[in-house]
């Protein structure tokens, strides 16, 4: 049995090894060479020193750049994964970047890019993750993300975004993270997001968003498996429907600082999961309804303005801030 498992054992070590001896020693794409090599002309000092050669997947003899990934495809190596966060790069959006058709992460979050995300984005069309939070990009998103049919999580908070947040979103089927946080958003959230039927978490929040929370739950079936829901800090009107208690995934609900008015409806306390619902700085009046008491999962409950002197209960594990 020591033998057999030492045998095996030798066989996945020189299966690997000509696995790694087969991608080290492939031709890297021409067109995924001078698209890296466009880009390393435009960042950082940062990048410049660990990019070294101009061969971004290694050529044998110097390394592969660092935060750049490389597969094999067919008798070619591609890029498949650039992750060059926190590096300080700045100046407007690469659009050679676009160019690497193969990809599947893209991450530059935590720098200093400026400008629009060109429209060309909607070529990569394999990405599965974006995320660009914590950079300086402005105007309007390009409707073309709504073509990255592969995309799961799109990270794009705390960045100074403007105009309406496109409809087009709602063509990514396969979205599950969606952060817009933290930008200049206006106007209405597409109700159409409500079809995607993965999408997990949704934070919209510190935007200049109006309208009712009524309308983006009117599709009937919407948001089936939405566990968080944060749209705190924007000018959204209105009610707070029934239809909420639909959503029966939902974990987190989070609609401080709008303006929002009228009752707490009793339905809301039979959200199964919910853990933390936070209404404060609203219009809301009326009493609470008992059964948010007596909801077995709740932690958290924050309604009204909070004043100089705050009464909190806690009654049957739930904290409550009136």
């Amino acid at each position: 049995m020591a033998n057999l498992s030492l045998s095996l054992y030798l066989i996945l070590r020189i299966y690997a090894l000509l696995l790694l001896f087969n991608v080290s020693f492939a031709k890297t794409l021409k067109r995924d060479m001078k698209a890296l090599n466009e880009i390393k002309k435009l960042v950082g000092w940062r990048l410049v020193y660990s990019w070294v050669g101009d061969d971004p997947c290694g050529d044998g003899v110097l390394p592969p750049w660092s935060g750049v990934t490389c597969s094999k495809v067919g008798d070619y190596r591609v890029v498949v994964k650039l992750e060059v966060y926190s590096m300080s790069i700045v100046g407007n959006f690469p659009k050679a970047i676009t160019k690497l058709l193969d990809l599947t992460v893209l991450d530059m979050h935590n720098n200093k890019l400026t400008g629009p995300i060109p429209p060309e984005i909607g070529r990569l069309k394999r990405l599965i993750t974006l995320n660009l939070r914590w950079n300086k990009l402005q105007q309007a998103l390009p409707p073309e993300i709504g073509g990255l049919k592969s995309l799961t999580y799109l990270y794009l908070s705390f960045n100074n975004f403007k105009g309406e947040i496109p409809k087009e979103l709602a063509n990514l089927h396969e979205l599950q993270y969606l952060h817009i946080q933290e930008n200049h958003f206006t106007g209405r959230i597409p109700a159409e997001l409500g079809t995607l039927q993965k999408l997990r978490h949704l934070d919209a929040g510190n935007n200049n968003l109006v309208g009712s929370i009524s309308d983006l739950f009117r599709i009937e079936g919407c948001f089936p498996a939405l566990r968080n829901l944060f749209l705190n800090n924007n000018y959204l009107t209105g009610g707070l429907p029934n239809k909420l208690a639909n959503l029966t995934n939902l974990e987190i609900l989070y609609l401080s600082f709008n303006k929002m008015t009228g009752a707490i409806p009793a339905a809301l306390a039979s959200i199964p999961r919910l853990t933390n619902l936070h209404l404060d700085h609203n219009l809301f009046n009326g009493s609470i309804p008992e059964a948010f008491y007596k909801h077995p999962n709740l932690k958290d409950m924050y309604v009204h303005k909070l004043s100089k002197v705050s009464l909190c209960k806690t009654i049957y594990n739930t904290h409550v801030l009136i």
